[in-house]
């Protein structure tokens, strides 16, 4: 799976960098500090838990071309990585925790593949394609709680905790499956604090749960050809799942 492979390089380049930082403390009274600001850049994996409708939609069999009225099943056939940038605000409560605010934009894309009750490939009509693109740009405002071990030399790992909320500026309403506005989620993960010289780096990877329906029925969308409607008349519900690496500098 790529998105373990991505988790097993996260983790070995984390320890390869707390090997480099165990030297003389840098920046000893750093945490101290009551607030502190930063910016966030990162890379992402979005995928999408798909309920069928089990309904009865039309479709062309993407093999014979055959017209057909049957259930359809989707599912998420490619993970494509996205980027997401934000800011850091963080308030220290005490030695161990802190709150922090990260207001951020994120760049995902995620691609269904549609099939037939046999399994086999299937389409709207001429000139259409069994796989449909869905692209979000979700401005984020989560709020976390931040737990951190004791500081030993010049790194610091900690996990993280919290939710928010999400509102999808991305949308095109000439798409096939279109996406709701807005989007309730929670997210936890872990990371290290790496003290240098002038700043604080921080990378961190976290597994972020939408609880909102995505899915934008088609009832009301004019813009949309009727042959295309399948494409979101065989989904009932889409939630939104996540993988971040994200590279905090504070």
């Amino acid at each position: 799976m790529k998105i373990e492979r991505f988790i097993v390089f996260f983790v070995l380049c984390t320890l390869s960098l707390c090997t480099f930082a165990q030297r003389a403390q840098n920046r000893p009274y750093v945490d101290d500090k009551l607030i502190h600001f930063g910016f966030q850049l990162g890379v992402n994996f979005a995928t999408f838990q798909v309920t069928d409708s089990e309904v009865p939609v039309e479709f062309t069999d993407a093999l014979t071309g055959q017209h057909m009225v049957d259930t359809v099943h989707s599912r998420v056939s490619t993970l494509l990585p996205g980027f997401h940038v934000g800011f850091v605000s963080d308030l220290r409560l005490c030695k161990y925790l802190n709150l922090r605010f990260c207001p951020g934009m994120l760049f995902t894309s995620r691609t269904l593949t549609y099939k037939s009750a046999k399994g086999d490939p299937v389409k709207g009509a001429v000139g259409t394609s069994s796989t449909v693109d869905v692209l979000a740009i979700p401005i984020s405002l989560p709020l976390y709680l931040k737990w951190s071990a004791e500081r030993e030399g010049n790194y610091r790992p900690y996990v993280i905790a919290g939710g928010g909320v999400s509102f999808n500026v991305g949308r095109d309403h000439e798409k096939p499956v279109l996406l709701t506005t807005t989007d309730y989620f929670c997210e936890v993960g872990f990371g290290v604090d790496l003290y240098f010289t002038w700043f604080k780096f921080c990378p961190e990877i976290t597994y972020r749960i939408g609880f909102a329906n995505q899915l934008c029925p088609t009832d009301g969308r004019n813009e949309l050809p009727r042959e295309n409607m399948f494409y979101t008349d065989a989904i009932s519900r889409l939630t939104s799942h996540c993988v971040c690496l994200t590279f905090n500098f504070e």
